[in-house]
């Protein structure tokens, strides 16, 4: 090989070469880019801006130029002429010599070939109709776009109501609609916007209806020509002077005499035709180098003589629209209009000595996201002044509306001198309109404005809401439109400056009203009546259900007729059988098993009828185990449900199964119109609450609800949870169920905007750190520690009457039967007595009468023996008579006289007068028929056996033949009976027998 010729070895090394030429050239391309300029100097500017693009390998721009012509015709003429004959891929355009005229001929002639425009310099709203100029982009924002800088201003400065004053045409009309579709998303509103003609030598009457206005902050767009003359109209009327502020566009602060405060905005780089030429053809060549690397694009056309557009004029164009890069005049990109985003404006405000001064800027650079900086500490404003106007005519003379809604406000009737005194815990009581009746305010809120007005130096008057609710948004009166009543309704339209009223903020009211800082955090909560256990007369049988009861009773018998029985037959028992009337049974009798089973369950003690057999024994410790675990189980649920047993809540809280699935005895609502129906409405959860309540009685105040919660016909009541916690101190048959829900905030209302919102919000937080609103809580909120109702907790609770009243009638009924039984055992005791007494009675009339028939035998044996003996003594007695007779003739005679004498003094005597019934052996002188006295025995005689046994004094007398029974009456004494027979004859004694 090394042999070989050179040549042959250079040969390989020579085709490669020409091959890689070859395959170079062909896959280089052109772009011609062309351009419609102002001077020489920019075109000149703009070559060396092509030629830097040339450092692309595969890419090779050209470029061609032309100046552009102020007159709209020959500038088209030129554009096919010198421009599109050379093939141009996009034109990039500027404005015509001392002129501002916009580039319109270019956009319309290349517009019309589908050719890509680049403005350079043209800012004209106009240019973003994509109908007309389908093909136009530009490195500079349009003037419309102030308007983003204006939102960022209004916003910043806390204005929320503006003036725009703006000129009749294109470019009026397109910054209006923008600033009202930024305005909205920033709560900023347009009070009036005023539309004028330009070109008037006078806007006196265009500018007379402003100052009526309540706004006092005027976005004005307009020319500098036109802004010259109303710059001077305004400020004969006053209205560049204290209060007042104004931010103008661009056009209009060109002008060299501007008010002093003034505000606008200035374009950076805005006017700088170098830089944005250079970006310009950046954005070109980087469109172009992803464009080619992606596709082939076709030639474009030669001229204008050619009746069909650029097929790939479209995808041209849409590469230049997303191309996004960092060039002279900061980020630079284009939104789908072609115009250019991420600008960065500068803020000037003319100070004291008229200077325009920069005080912020917007924008930036390299960073798209930044926002507005401005320093606020810094501005002028108008009648030089450093105080920032509040941006509208405020009025110190400011309209409340509020309603009634204990504790927060008590509207009480106005005395009759007209002054309203405060009663506590009230501070402050104001004088308050319902209609056209004169009430006192006075309250938590009333406390609360009165503190406010203090801090915030306003004055106020009050009146009552017409319809007397809180607000809600709804059709109303069969309407189509929605609309807002009550408080919110009054605050809509107008009608008040505040609502101070327990208003609830929520997602509904915060739309359309301003809130201020909540002045009360509450949430919701459910009010009940509570629950009171029926003290019924049994309450002390609760512990045991009433089967548990009945088997005790019959165990308690039963096991006393088993402890008889075994006792009773048992061997080892002391049974014993009555042997006489003296001796009693001395084992367990029936009655005495009673008692002892009793006494074991009772724990009572037993001093006597125990059972003695073992069996029976074994029987009585089984029943005291029994007895002992009934009573200890009674005794602890004894405690359960009286010792602890309070009242207690109907329901557990908002997911209590009653209230998800209510039934109709249940019955719960809310106040209708309220942030509360509004919360069950907005939660899904709740819907099948929330159609239950539609479905029940409709309560417009919380006052009636409350009252039919004490009636016991509202079995629940939905509310804020400050009110609820109030009404449960004021009355103790009231109580609050579960735990908060749905928590949120109780805020002033203000208008949307209004300019009362900040300082009124700072006054509400300054009373939080300060401690008023604490204090104001513990005087009208948490007034349960002054309550008298018990405190609910889980201490045990004081018995009371009403809780053992069934022992104590009990123990009643007790007594009363005791003494029943009393009575019934002594009448039964009489009963039975009577008895006795008749059986007795009757056992002792026998055994006289056996007696006395035992003695009547006796007593004839011995008349007989008597007789007997007095018949042989008869004749001795005489015998012996007629001895004595004469010898104690003359001593008888002498003892007469000495009876005679005795007799007399006895007679003379009245305790010794004989009673005429008085039987005959007593001691008396008895007178025969011729008066005399009879014979005496001799005293010294003593009587025989007959007679000293007299028959009346044992026997009855033989009955006579006319004989009739007589009634016997005895006489008690002790146990012997004495038996006195009226019918005794005394001649058939034994005495008369002799």
């Amino acid at each position: 090989m090394a042999s070989l010729p050179k040549y042959i070895v250079l040969w390989p090394i020579f085709l490669l070469s020409c091959l890689v030429i070859t395959v170079y050239t062909s896959e280089t391309q052109y772009i011609t880019i062309g351009a419609s300029l102002s001077s020489e100097r920019m075109e000149n500017e703009f070559r060396r801006a092509v030629a830097n693009l040339n450092r692309h390998r595969h890419l090779h721009f050209n470029a061609t130029t032309i100046l552009m012509d102020s007159n709209p015709i020959r500038s088209a003429l030129d554009i096919c002429d010198k421009l599109l004959a050379q093939h141009v891929f996009t034109v990039v355009a500027s404005h015509p010599n001392s002129t501002d005229h916009s580039p319109i001929s270019v956009s319309y002639t290349c517009g019309f070939y589908n050719i890509p425009v680049v403005g350079i310099s043209a800012r004209d709203s106009a240019f973003s109709d994509m109908n007309v100029h389908k093909m136009f982009l530009r490195t500079v924002p349009p003037y419309s776009h102030q308007a983003d800088v204006w939102v960022e201003i209004v916003s910043n400065l806390t204005w929320h109501k503006v003036i725009f004053l703006y000129s009749a045409d294109e470019e009026g009309r397109a910054i209006l609609s923008r600033f009202q579709t930024l305005a909205e998303k920033k709560n900023i509103r347009i009070e009036p916007s005023i539309k004028y003609a330009p070109g008037e030598s006078s806007y006196r009457s265009v500018l007379e209806p402003i100052l009526k206005c309540t706004s006092r902050v005027i976005l004005f767009s307009a020319s500098a020509e036109d802004a010259y003359v109303i710059y001077q109209d305004a400020e004969r009327l006053g209205m560049t002077g204290e209060d007042w502020a104004w931010i103008v566009s661009e056009q209009a602060f060109e002008v060299e005499k501007i008010p002093v405060g003034f505000l606008g905005v200035h374009l950076v780089n805005g006017t700088n035709e170098v830089n944005h030429i250079r970006d310009a053809v950046e954005v070109i060549g980087h469109a172009f180098h992803h464009l080619m690397a992606a596709e082939n694009i076709s030639n474009p056309p030669t001229g204008c003589n050619e009746t069909n557009s650029w097929e790939s004029g479209n995808r041209v164009y849409d590469a230049l629209k997303k191309t996004a890069m960092l060039g002279e005049t900061g980020q630079v990109s284009f939104s789908e209009e072609g115009d250019r985003l991420n600008p960065m404006y500068e803020i000037l405000n003319v100070n004291g000595n008229g200077m325009k001064m920069s005080v912020g800027l917007y924008g930036h650079k390299t960073e798209p996201s930044w926002g507005l900086r401005m320093k606020l500490y810094n501005l002028t404003w108008p009648g030089n002044t450093h105080v920032k106007p509040k941006g509208e005519k405020i009025s110190r003379n400011l309209r409340i509306v509020t309603l009634k809604e204990k504790p927060f406000v008590e509207v009480l009737p106005l005395p009759k001198d007209g002054h309203c005194i405060p009663v506590k815990p009230a501070k402050h009581a104001f004088p308050c309109k319902n209609g056209t009746q004169d009430h006192c305010c006075m309250g938590y809120c009333m406390d609360m404005l009165a503190k406010i007005s203090e801090k915030v130096h306003f004055n106020f008057t009050i009146h009552l809401s017409k319809d007397g609710l809180f607000g809600s948004f709804e059709k109303h009166n069969s309407s189509e439109k929605k609309y807002w009543n009550g408080m919110m309704g009054e605050l809509m339209r107008q009608e008040a400056d505040l609502i101070v009223a327990p208003l609830t903020i929520n997602p509904e009211r915060a739309n359309d009203i301003d809130f201020t800082k909540p002045f009360k955090y509450q949430g919701l909560n459910i009010l009940v009546r509570k629950t009171q256990k029926d003290s019924s007369l049994a309450s002390f049988l609760q512990p045991f259900q009433d089967t548990l009861w009945i088997l005790v009773g019959l165990s308690v018998h039963v096991v006393a007729l088993v402890l008889y029985l075994l006792d009773r037959f048992s061997p080892f028992g002391r049974f014993k059988l009555a042997k006489s009337d003296d001796t009693e049974e001395d084992a367990l009798n029936l009655s005495s098993a009673m008692w002892f089973s009793w006494g074991v369950l009772l724990n009572s003690g037993i001093g006597e009828g125990t059972p003695r057999s073992f069996s029976a024994r074994v029987l009585g410790m089984v029943w005291a185990g029994f007895a002992m675990i009934i009573v200890a189980s009674y005794t602890a649920n004894l405690a359960a449900f009286l010792v602890l047993d309070r009242p207690e809540a109907l329901i557990s809280g908002i997911d209590d199964p009653r209230l998800r699935n209510p039934n109709e005895k249940f019955k719960y609502a809310t106040v209708k119109g309220s942030a509360v129906e509004m919360y069950f409405k907005r939660q899904v959860e709740l819907s099948t609450m929330y159609r239950n309540m539609e479905g029940q009685k409709k309560y417009l105040t919380a006052e009636a609800a409350i009252e039919d919660i004490r009636k016991g016909e509202l079995q629940a009541f939905i509310w804020d949870s400050p009110r609820l916690e109030y009404e449960a101190a004021s009355d103790c048959d009231l109580t609050t169920a579960g735990d908060l829900f749905g928590r949120s905030g109780l805020g002033i209302g203000l208008p949307k905007n209004s300019p009362w919102t900040h300082e009124v919000s700072m006054a509400v937080l300054d009373m939080h750190e300060s401690g008023f609103m604490e204090d104001l809580d513990n005087r009208w909120i948490l007034v349960d520690s002054k309550s008298s109702c018990p405190e609910s907790n889980s201490a045990p609770a004081t018995l009371g009457l009403t809780n053992m009243a069934g022992v104590f009638m009990m123990v009643a009924g007790g007594i009363v039967a005791g003494v029943l039984l009393i009575f019934i055992e002594i009448a039964y005791k009489r009963h039975r007595g009577l008895k006795e007494k008749e059986l007795e009675l009757a056992r002792n009339a026998a055994d006289r009468w056996r007696g006395n028939i035992e003695k009547r035998k006796k007593l004839r044996q011995t008349w007989q023996y008597l007789h007997a003996l007095r018949d042989s003594q008869e004749l001795a007695f005489k015998y012996e008579e007629n001895i004595l007779k004469r010898r104690t003739l003359r001593q008888t005679l002498q003892k007469q006289k000495e009876e005679q004498m005795r007799v007399n003094s006895v007679h003379k005597q009245p305790s010794a007068k004989q009673n005429p019934s008085q039987p005959a052996n007593a001691t008396s002188v008895k007178l025969n028929s011729n008066n005399t006295k009879p014979l005496v025995p001799p005293p010294y005689r003593r009587p025989s056996l007959l007679e000293a046994t007299r028959e009346s004094d044992c026997l009855p007398p033989p009955l006579p033949m006319d004989y009739r029974t007589p009634g016997y009456v005895p006489a008690r004494s002790g146990r012997t009976v004495t038996w006195h027979n009226p019918s005794h004859n005394p001649s058939l004694s034994p005495d008369n027998l002799v």
